[in-house]
């Protein structure tokens, strides 16, 4: 029996869709992010896997870039304007501090593992930014929400998604291999870019709000992804990125509006999200796992307790008491959806080597996992530490 090309790319990508269910149903379950499991489907499947899905490539390739725009459309929903310029006042010395402990581990093994300077600046965004779907996820799920320490959380949040928005211009320059002028102009339209978003999101995000807007959900719908690929593709040609524009969308739209734009493009997001995931471990040969497996546990050590240090620092200088110090660096472990963004950049560029991609997806796996685990596991850990400090300030001669 022959079968036409149309009908097998039907077959694997019902196939892939149907996997991607399954992995999340099982995430749920044990109470993780199904970015792991998604990851891990795409290395079963891709280059040096079981089965190399030919057929359905070209359009996992198109959805993942599209999955890249709706997932930083919400993230920038999730802000108003004036949210973002109170957390950037509030939080910016704790942001700094973030940046540098937790960039710099990225670099260093980077460059002692000969991936050159595009390598290095992009595994300094890959160890540096948490995960802020995962950490909102965990919040949530345990109940936190109201903590004296999740306004800390949520401001280095914010700090991280805006240093995202410089960033992914720089990245995107280097990539492109621009020269300095090129590269300063980049940054610089990026500058400007973000700025006017936050003064007309500010001052007239309700008539950005009102262009989008609509009581007719499928007309909503349209208009929604129609203005935020618009976005992104033209931000793309004019070398900012397609994920700024997006983010820099979403913040330029407020209120009501917003919060109807997030639950129905929630559906979206989550389905070619996935086929980014997929996409990117598609792109890994297991093979190169193992020759980077140490480093990358290294980079899991280092940059969980520099996150922990972080946490513990913004909290301190919030009052918050030491198990809230230990509760907010224990959210800010997780990494996940924007370290392999910017991955996913950097291996689509062609600029970095196959071991690049190994390391990036081996940490990401490690670190989704690790950060929930931790936000979890925080809490008894301290309490048994300090019962067991005060047992022996009570008893001086208990072991």
């Amino acid at each position: 029996m022959q079968i036409s090309g149309t009908t097998l790319a039907l077959i694997q990508l019902g196939a892939v869709f149907f996997g991607l269910g399954v992995l999340g149903r099982i995430a749920g379950r044990i109470g993780l992010s199904p970015i792991p499991l998604y990851l891990l489907g795409g290395l079963l499947f891709g280059t040096g896997g079981l089965i190399e899905l030919h057929e359905v490539e070209e359009f996992i390739h198109l959805a993942s870039e599209i999955g890249v725009v709706l997932l930083l459309l919400l993230l920038g929903l999730e802000y108003t304007a004036g949210e973002l310029v109170t957390g950037m006042r509030k939080s910016w010395i704790a942001g700094l501090l973030d940046l540098v402990l937790n960039a710099t581990p990225g670099v260093i093994v980077a460059l002692w593992l000969g991936l050159g300077p595009t390598g290095a600046i992009a595994m300094a965004g890959v160890t540096y930014i948490s995960s802020s779907g995962i950490v909102a996820k965990v919040l949530n799920d345990l109940g936190r929400l109201g903590n004296r320490e999740t306004p800390v959380i949520l401001s280095i949040l914010v700090f991280e998604d805006l240093a995202m928005a410089i960033y992914l211009p720089v990245l995107t320059a280097v990539l492109a291999g621009v020269g300095f002028m090129a590269g300063l102009t980049t940054v610089g339209i990026a500058l400007v870019a973000v700025t006017l978003v936050l003064i007309v999101a500010l001052k007239y995000g309700r008539y950005v709000s009102a262009i989008v807007a609509s009581e007719d959900r499928e007309i909503f719908l349209l208009k929604l992804l129609g203005s935020a690929l618009l976005v992104a593709g033209v931000a793309s040609a004019v070398q900012v990125s397609a994920a700024v524009g997006a983010f820099l969308l979403g913040i330029a739209i407020s209120g009501a509006t917003a919060h109807e734009a997030t639950k129905i493009l929630e559906p979206l997001r989550d389905l070619f999200a996935a086929m980014f995931f997929v996409l990117f471990g598609l792109s890994t040969d297991p093979a190169t796992i193992p020759p980077v497996l140490g480093w990358a546990v290294l980079l899991v050590v280092v940059t969980t307790a520099t996150k922990l240090y972080t946490g513990w620092w913004a909290a301190k200088r919030a009052g918050a008491s030491q198990l809230g110090r230990a509760r907010a660096g224990a959210a800010l472990v997780a990494r996940g959806e924007f370290s392999i963004v910017i991955a996913g950049l950097a291996v689509a560029a062609g600029a970095v080597p196959d071991s690049f991609a190994a390391l990036a997806t081996t940490y990401v796996l490690l670190m989704a996992v690790m950060g929930p685990i931790a936000a979890r596991v925080v809490e008894p850990v301290m309490r048994a530490t300090v019962g067991r400090k005060a047992k022996v300030q009570v008893d001086p001669n208990a072991e």
